[in-house]
């Protein structure tokens, strides 16, 4: 999905407009800021300064909706409508439309930071982050009415408790309850915040209540799906998180780099600031950014026949989209280049051929079958993409008429564990060993994996 009104305007033209343009410092200062929270008190703060950002870009998000509005019915902006900054027509609804679209992807790249928060909090413990969003992502804090008693609730856990108290609406990957609280002595508590204590609903403490039972009691996820639980690998993870910053590095002098990388993958990075450094114009880039992705399409292996059978994740419009990537200010890397990732200033791309990687899976011993049809759009969210079988020939039974029956396994691979070995850059190793520890298990219903050392990864 995009926010783009392709009859409007350009994607580019978000790069330029200078509300965007201004948010790159502020990310980049954020970031800085919360890696060096240390204290109850330093966190705290950086949610005021976090909030009061956002509200601002909520705030303009509001004029800007309600004045195209006003203008869609012939009526012009309102007096208190904020002042456009693309310096477009200003009698053109479509401006104001386009305003509305560049506040909306702003308060998404601030609540990327407030996810980053909400996974150092948790301390990288991604079960928490598993079971807490799923909800349908929270709507704007501006005009939220129970705001203040969020806060007041915020205020009370530091200066009464010496508690730590996290405020969901920050994020979009904490999507059940209003506040979780960090005491020092229990595990983390999730609540839900009301005006009125009395209006709380029973379906939104079951959920709080689910979700905790998932991640502390192995109970299931929140939702209609008692199958889906989750399941510690008890191994760790490895990635080659390295390479994306040497990448990153390269590009930001280069203005494109890409590289193959160990796992049937390409690695792909553009950065516009390189790119004007460099002098290259449209066409020029676009040849050269062919040429360039090809070689190293060839290099990874998986240039032959990749129509239709090549896939990709990207980090183009991804901020705080979906609650189960790890945040990019999480990145092991310098705040302005996951300020330029979380802006789009810098795009990176990772590719991978799926029979390709089905083949890495057999290398290793494993059955498996890449099930996704050729020339389909993009993945979809629960899209299976490989089934992995595993027979279990030590407990075969034999059956009248000279048959013989083997209990079988079948492990269904969706687009969200593909995606984390791709834009996590997982190291093949790493990713196998998990798949074949599922396999072992054999767990029946719907495991949501996940590896013992993630704090050792991110920032």
């Amino acid at each position: 999905m995009s926010l783009l009104h392709a009859d409007a305007y350009e994607p580019e033209d978000m790069m330029v407009h200078p509300r965007h343009q201004a948010m790159q410092p502020v990310l980049a200062q954020l970031i800085q800021q919360l890696r060096a929270c240390e204290t109850v008190q330093a966190g705290v703060e950086f949610q005021r300064d976090l909030l009061n950002r956002l509200l601002e870009v909520e705030k303009d998000r509001a004029g800007f909706k309600r004045a195209a509005k006003r203008m869609s019915s012939g009526k012009g902006p309102h007096p208190e409508a904020p002042e456009p900054q693309s310096g477009r027509d200003l009698a053109d609804v479509a401006t104001w439309r386009f305003e509305q679209d560049v506040c909306d992807r702003l308060a998404r790249q601030l609540r990327s930071v407030g996810d980053a928060l909400a996974w150092r909090v948790f301390g990288f413990h991604r079960p928490f982050i598993l079971a807490l969003c799923r909800n349908q992502s929270p709507g704007p804090m501006y005009g939220k009415a129970g705001l203040a008693a969020e806060l007041e609730r915020l205020e009370r856990a530091c200066k009464e408790d010496g508690a730590f108290a996290l405020l969901h609406d920050l994020t979009n990957c904490l999507r059940i309850g209003d506040i979780t609280v960090w005491d020092g002595k229990h595990p983390p508590r999730t609540e839900e915040i009301k005006t009125n204590p009395d209006n709380t609903k029973s379906a939104q403490l079951r959920r709080i209540n689910q979700a905790r039972a998932a991640v502390l009691e192995g109970g299931p996820l929140p939702g209609d799906n008692a199958s889906e639980l989750i399941y510690d690998l008890n191994l760790p993870l490895r990635t080659h998180l390295d390479m994306l910053r040497d990448a990153l590095e390269r590009a930001a002098t280069d203005g494109i780099y890409a590289t193959p990388v160990p796992g049937s993958r390409a690695l792909f990075v553009v950065d516009q600031y390189g790119c004007f450094q460099q002098g290259l114009s449209s066409r020029p880039l676009n040849e050269r950014l062919q040429q360039t992705v090809e070689a190293a399409r060839q290099r990874a292996g998986i240039a032959a026949g990749r129509e239709g059978h090549n896939i990709s994740a990207t980090s183009l419009d991804s901020a705080a989209r979906n609650p189960l990537r790890v945040p990019w200010a999480n990145y092991p890397l310098h705040p302005v280049a996951c300020a330029r990732l979380i802006g789009d200033y810098t795009v990176a791309t990772v590719e991978t051929s799926g029979p390709l990687l089905t083949r890495l899976l057999q290398v290793s011993g494993l059955d498996a079958r890449w099930v996704r049809p050729p020339r389909k759009a993009a993945l979809q969210p629960g899209e299976v993409v490989m089934e992995i079988h595993q027979q279990e020939r030590l407990r075969s039974v034999t059956l009248p008429g000279g048959l013989t029956m083997t209990p079988s396994w079948t492990l269904q691979m969706l687009q969200s564990e593909l995606d984390h070995y791709l834009i996590e850059l997982l190291r093949p190793g790493s990713w196998v060993a998990g798949i074949k520890h599922l396999l072992a298990a054999r767990q029946a219903g719907q495991p949501w994996p996940h590896y013992r050392n993630e704090h050792e990864i991110w920032v």
